[in-house]
């Protein structure tokens, strides 16, 4: 409880660093406060109603769409369960090697999921295949059975447009089929902003940006 809140501060100002909670869960709200924290919004996550979600009807046309070329490409879709043989993880370390050059070389790790073999070997993936080569992956987050989500997700440079749509219209579609009620997405950056002449600075220069 608090007196974790405590330490933990207390470590981090051991360490000259700054204390911070991201995805911060209401039911701590008064704990944060009281160990001179303050709160700031970045957005809100994004969760999908699983019953609720089909691809019939013209709202979901663009996402049928794409889903029926990424199938003409010769895109295909699986869920691997673990255990994962070690030439899957080197076949997708190789994957995530070549996102990170892509994407400045480094892991971020704060927000977002970093390439970690064991906690990957112990979870399901999401693999979408072009010719029998893993063209990108995911792993999948499947705790108890109301919510489903991804934390980690790469592709190679060279992978077909549109893979991750792809990759994320059959997750929520496999979610559904298994019985999940939500399929969450993750942080929306920069929603549910207050847009109101006597909002917070931030939100005003948030809903600017």
């Amino acid at each position: 409880g608090k007196a974790l809140l405590w330490r933990f501060k207390e470590m981090a100002d051991r360490a000259a660093a700054r204390p911070v909670f991201y995805h911060a869960s209401p039911r701590w709200m008064i704990d944060y406060l009281d160990i001179g924290l303050s709160l700031l919004k970045l957005g809100e996550e994004a969760r999908v109603p699983l019953a609720e979600f089909s691809l019939d009807g013209s709202r979901r046309a663009k996402l049928r769409q794409s889903r029926a070329r990424a199938e003409r490409d010769g895109l295909s879709f699986e869920i691997a369960l673990p255990p994962h043989a070690g030439e899957r993880m080197a076949e997708l370390r190789a994957i995530s090697d070549a996102w990170l050059m892509s994407h400045g070389g480094a892991e971020k790790g704060f927000s977002l999921g970093r390439f970690d073999p064991a906690a990957l070997a112990r979870e399901p993936l999401a693999l979408v295949r072009a010719q029998g080569r893993i063209v990108a992956f995911a792993n999948v987050w499947t705790g108890g059975r109301e919510e489903a989500s991804i934390d980690l997700m790469r592709h190679p440079p060279d992978a077909p447009n549109g893979v991750m749509d792809f990759l994320f219209v059959e997750l929520m579609l496999w979610a559904k089929d298994q019985g999940f009620a939500w399929f969450n997405l993750g942080m929306a950056p920069l929603s549910g902003l207050a847009e109101h002449r006597l909002a917070p600075l931030w939100h005003k220069i948030g809903a600017q940006i």
